[in-house]
């Protein structure tokens, strides 16, 4: 009986994620008035991994600071997500979109990611692009409640769902973001040294700092001493 819900559960998420790229197919060629093949959703297993060496690697859903760097703070301009090159070779980001969980495509990257560097993207950057092509102007849109965020690649006759990442409200709480870390990647972890997490809940706080622009680690802030507690120390 556990195996068939676990099933009965694949099936529903295998659905929802090709209603959203099937939504997002439609946006794209309503903007640029192609329109991609198929759509590929991920096989079972698989919905974790990504299909391509590009994939998200952090996202800060709750701006509370300044983190365009613009001088002023704004909920929606201040949100951002990275993308990491995971590969040992460049990738063409030209195909590559972003969207939430309502399918709306929200930023479209361009150039080239070469290995092992990041791709960050800010709402104040969404809304530049979201004008130079008529769209409505609404920034990156990550609700700090929860959400899902896509990377899709479009092709000559697919359009494939590479990564997604769905995240709650401990990791869309004010300046806590949530990446992956460790070798390759492969766990999503809570950076919350801006604003800690002492909860019961999932994910567990860490005391990591967000890492916008770089490679996801564990950079702790610095604390002021003395020589007296310096000293304590080691009596």
């Amino acid at each position: 009986m556990g195996r068939s819900w676990e099933i009965v559960v694949w099936l529903l998420v295998f659905a929802a994620a090709a209603a959203v790229v099937i939504g997002i197919v439609r946006s794209e060629a309503a903007v640029t008035g192609v329109t991609a093949g198929s759509v590929v959703v991920p096989a079972p297993g698989a919905m974790a991994a990504a299909v391509d060496d590009l994939r998200l690697s952090e996202i800060l859903a709750g701006p509370a600071r300044d983190w365009d760097g613009d001088g002023v703070f704004d909920a929606r301009r201040d949100e951002w997500l990275e993308l990491e090159n995971y590969g040992a070779a460049p990738v063409d980001l030209g195909a590559y979109r972003v969207s939430d969980a309502d399918s709306t495509i929200r930023f479209a990257f361009s150039g080239s990611l070469a290995p092992g560097a990041v791709a960050l993207v800010n709402g104040r950057q969404a809304e530049d692009w979201q004008r130079s092509v008529g769209r409505t102007v609404s920034g990156l849109s990550l609700n700090n409640a929860g959400d899902t965020v896509i990377l899709f690649r479009i092709g000559a006759t697919d359009t494939i769902a590479v990564d997604t990442k769905t995240y709650n409200s401990i990791e869309g709480a004010s300046d806590r973001s949530t990446g992956r870390f460790g070798a390759g990647g492969t766990v999503w972890t809570l950076f919350d040294g801006l604003n800690k997490y002492t909860g019961s809940g999932q994910p567990r706080g860490t005391g990591c700092l967000p890492t916008p622009g770089s490679e996801n680690g564990c950079p702790t802030p610095a604390s002021s001493t003395t020589w007296g507690k310096i000293k304590a120390r080691f009596r």
